[in-house]
């Protein structure tokens, strides 16, 4: 694998791990680290060796946002050709067809937010903190934030958590829906890798064309919806994942793939 400056990346077993690692500014997103993540979900989607991937942060920290320093003296034009760069790979990082799953352990503000909303499942340690702080500098929400967070928190919720830059604990986050689950500070991580270790097993070909309908469903009528639910159904029963898994069930057989349960 190819070695990082601003992140650690590894492949234990099919499961990828970005691990942010810019302890000094608490993780914050410099140009470096915006260059890295995107070659790395760039080399994640060539590699179908890889089933799945766990995005955490190194230390005590998961991600401050942007690193503000580097913004100094940027202007408008700059501005718009770093964050077109940064939607491309963004982009790519929402649509990859292999589970994404967020392993959030303190702080996930700005555009840290905005990226563990990018990932399918936010696991996050009862020390996890999540805040919209784009207001208190003058900047608006980015990193697909405005896309996100209103589908999983409603419109209105949404709102209140951007215009108010307030910060939101480990518990409102379950409540609201933005963290699946929450787990002790040395168990979030291990928690994660379980979770990805486990979708692994899910049919390639199910995962992904359920991924992408389900991308599609607050943009697309219902009768839309029904035509990618048939169009990607009829593909997935001729998958050898599918004919296997009938087979098992026909025998009695174990499933080949089941959720972990959550044991916090």
């Amino acid at each position: 694998m190819s070695s990082f400056e601003t992140f650690n990346f590894s492949v234990d077993d099919g499961v990828a791990t970005i691990t942010l690692s810019r302890p000094e500014s608490r993780n914050a997103i410099n140009s470096t680290m915006r260059e890295e993540l995107g070659a790395l979900v760039r080399q994640i989607q060539l590699d179908q060796s890889i089933r799945a991937l766990v995005l955490t942060g190194a230390g005590e920290t998961f991600c401050a946002g942007g690193d503000l320093l580097g913004m100094e003296g940027v202007d408008s034009r700059i501005m718009r050709q770093r964050l077109m760069a940064a939607h491309t790979y963004l982009t790519e990082l929402m649509n990859l067809d292999r589970p994404v799953i967020a392993a959030v352990d303190g702080t996930a503000y700005g555009a840290g937010f905005s990226l563990a909303l990018a990932a399918d499942i936010v696991v996050a340690s009862n020390r996890a903190r999540f805040c919209m702080a784009f207001m208190r500098v003058g900047l608006l929400p980015d990193y697909g934030a405005m896309y996100t967070l209103p589908r999983v928190v409603g419109l209105q919720r949404a709102k209140e958590l951007i215009y108010s830059a307030r910060e939101i604990s480990a518990e409102e986050a379950l409540r609201l829906g933005i963290a699946l689950e929450i787990h002790a500070p040395e168990d979030v991580l291990q928690r994660a890798t379980t979770l990805a270790h486990a979708m692994k097993h899910m049919s390639p070909a199910a995962f992904g064309f359920t991924k992408h309908t389900l991308n599609q469903s607050y943009e697309s009528s219902l009768a839309t919806m029904l035509g990618l639910e048939a169009a990607a159904q009829s593909m997935a029963i001729a998958t050898p994942e599918c004919t296997e898994a009938i087979a098992r069930f026909a025998a009695k057989q174990t499933p080949a793939y089941k959720w972990p349960k959550n044991t916090s």
